[in-house]
């Protein structure tokens, strides 16, 4: 259960982070970033950022190309937090694919179902 604290930092994280990757986002030409989600340790020194990536077939290079990019984002995001924070979290970066599993979920129940095996009463 996460405290008052860390919920106001993930928001306020989510929320910086999401305007570093509108930005990072132009590199990449043809590809939307977006951070559906930050968790927080309790001592506040690692965030967990999950995020969902359009279009999906290139999230895993560009989940990558982020990490490899991590330690720039940092560095932003410590320029940008540095009166809100002492500490600037350690990043991680996760894909979330939530909206492929509703996507698929959404199609399935579109699809029509296979109708009962109907058999003759004699």
């Amino acid at each position: 259960m996460e405290t008052t604290r860390q919920q106001k930092i993930s928001r306020m994280l989510q929320k910086e982070l999401g305007e570093i990757f509108l930005l990072y986002a132009r590199e990449i030409q043809g590809t939307l970033i977006t951070v559906t989600s930050v968790r927080i340790s309790p001592d506040l020194g690692i965030a967990r950022t999950h995020l969902s990536i359009f279009p999906s077939d290139k999230a895993t290079s560009v989940l990558a190309r982020v990490q490899e990019d991590t330690r720039a984002i940092r560095y932003d995001l410590g320029k940008r937090v540095r009166h809100q924070l002492r500490i600037v979290p350690e990043l991680f970066f996760h894909i979330d694919d939530s909206l492929d599993y509703l996507e698929n979920i959404d199609n399935l129940l579109r699809s029509d179902p296979p109708g009962p095996a109907t058999e003759e009463i004699e």
